[in-house]
């Protein structure tokens, strides 16, 4: 363990650390946590960036971008539906998804643009 990223006495604002818990306690914070675990995985990262940039994708698509099975892709684009991160829409017997709203498609763009600013440090 790194001993310079510790304190090395303790030292607790009761009056900060009430305020902050009592804030927190309040957030869903296992909801967001869900989402987060939602795009911890790099084929469903890859699926959101394709959406992102596509505005509708059927699964084939999706399938053949990622480079899985149709099974796979399904599976993980039902896991982002369920997480409130796509839509879908049936049309025939094909099945559409698009994210489901800018929220999300902030989220991505965000997430990227910080990774390529950590990168370039």
């Amino acid at each position: 363990m790194n001993q310079e990223d510790i304190c090395e006495v303790k030292c607790v604002d009761e009056v900060k650390v009430k305020r902050i818990k009592n804030t927190i306690e309040k957030d869903n914070t296992f909801a967001v946590a869900q989402i987060f675990k939602a795009l911890s995985d790099d084929t469903r990262v890859k699926i959101a960036l394709s959406l992102y940039h596509e505005e509708e994708l059927c699964v084939c698509d999706v399938a053949n971008i990622v480079g899985s099975s149709t099974a796979t892709a399904s599976h993980h684009l039902r896991l982002l539906r369920n997480l409130g991160l796509a839509k879908y829409r049936k049309e025939g017997k094909l099945v559409y998804y698009s994210l489901d709203d800018d929220h999300v498609k902030q989220l991505i763009q965000i997430a990227f643009a910080h990774q390529k600013e950590v990168t370039n440090q």
